[in-house]
C-alpha cells in the first residue's frame, strides 16, 4: 500500500466503515487522494502513477485525466466517510478555530510573519480563537509561543505519519471534534482545513498573509491563482450557500460509497477478509 494511504488516517478511517479493523486496515490497490488540492488530487511524491487513483471528486478526475493520466476512480473524501461514522453532538458552537499554513517537517518550510498574522486575528475575530498549528509549527517553541503569548488557545491534531511510522489514526477525528464545536473556521490559504469546516458546519474565512511556500515545486503553490479563479471564497465574510456548494463538489459529497461498494472498490473482498465483517 502506498504510504500516503496511512496519512491522518484515511486508510483506518475507510476501514472502519467498511466494517473491517481500523487497528490494520488491509492494503489499498492504488492511492487514495491525501488532501484537496486545486489540481489533479495528488502531489509529486514517489509513487507508481500507473496505480488506481481514488480521488475525492469529479473535478480532480478530469483534471487529471486532461494531463493524460488514467485509471482514476472517484469515492469522496475519506474525511466524509468520518462523518457518517462520528454522530454530531449538536452542541452550542462558539468562537473561530483558526489554520495558519503549515509546511512540513520533510521538505518544505515556510516563510512569514506569525505576528501580523496574530495582529490581523485579533482585529477580526470575535470571541475565542483556537489556532491549530500543524505539528512542525506546534513542535517549534518559538512558533507556538508567539500565539500562546497572544492568548490564543494552541492546539494540533496530531503527526500525519511517514513511511507507515507515526500515523495518528485518529488525526481528523480531533480535527471533525474542533470544528464541530467552532462557529467559524479561518485560514490564510483556502486550504483542506476550510473545506474540511464548511462541510461540518461552520462558516469560512480566508484572510491574512499566505506566507510564502519555500521549496515547492512550480505549479504546486496556488498563490494568485486560487484568488484568480474561485474570488469568492476568500474574504473575512464568504457567502456560506457559495461555499457549501464548493466544498460539496470539492470533497466529491455525491460519491460517497456504500460500506459494501467501498470494499469492492479498494480490493477489500478477498475471503481471507470476510471473517472482519
Amino acid at each position: 500500500m502506498d504510504q500516503t494511504n496511512h496519512w491522518y488516517g484515511h486508510a483506518h478511517i475507510l476501514a472502519e466503515y467498511a466494517g473491517l479493523d481500523p487497528e490494520s486496515p488491509p492494503p489499498i490497490r492504488g492511492i487514495v487522494q491525501h488532501g484537496w488540492t486545486f489540481v489533479h488530487g495528488f502531489g509529486y511524491h514517489n509513487t507508481d502513477w500507473s496505480m488506481a487513483k481514488f480521488a475525492w471528486s469529479d473535478v480532480c478526475r478530469r483534471r487529471g485525466e486532461a494531463i493524460g493520466w488514467r485509471n482514476y476512480l472517484v469515492i469522496g473524501a475519506p474525511y466524509l466517510y468520518l462523518m457518517e461514522i462520528l454522530d454530531d453532538p449538536h452542541q452550542e458552537r462558539e468562537g473561530t478555530i483558526w489554520y495558519p499554513f503549515h509546511g512540513t517537517l520533510d521538505y518544505e518550510t515556510v516563510q512569514g510573519s506569525h505576528q501580523a498574522l496574530i495582529d490581523e486575528i485579533r482585529d477580526t475575530e470575535e470571541g475565542p480563537v483556537t489556532m491549530c498549528l500543524y505539528y512542525v509549527e506546534y513542535e517549534d517553541p518559538e512558533i507556538r509561543g508567539l500565539y500562546e503569548d497572544a492568548g490564543f488557545r494552541v492546539i494540533t491534531h496530531g503527526h500525519r505519519g511517514r513511511m507507515w511510522q507515526g500515523t495518528d489514526r485518529f488525526f481528523l477525528f480531533r480535527q471533525l471534534g474542533e470544528l464541530r464545536r467552532h462557529r467559524r473556521v479561518a485560514s490564510n490559504r483556502l486550504t483542506t482545513a476550510v473545506l474540511y469546516g464548511v462541510a461540518a458546519g461552520c462558516e469560512p474565512a480566508v484572510y491574512g498573509d499566505p506566507m510564502e511556500f519555500v521549496g515547492a515545486k512550480a505549479g504546486f503553490d496556488g498563490t494568485g491563482l486560487l484568488e484568480a479563479t474561485l474570488p469568492d471564497l476568500f474574504g473575512k465574510r464568504i457567502d456560506l450557500e457559495l461555499a457549501r456548494a464548493t466544498t460539496r463538489t470539492e470533497l466529491g459529497a455525491d460519491f460517497v460509497m456504500s460500506p459494501e461498494e467501498l470494499r469492492y472498490v479498494l480490493g477489500w473482498q478477498e475471503p481471507w477478509l470476510a471473517s472482519s465483517n
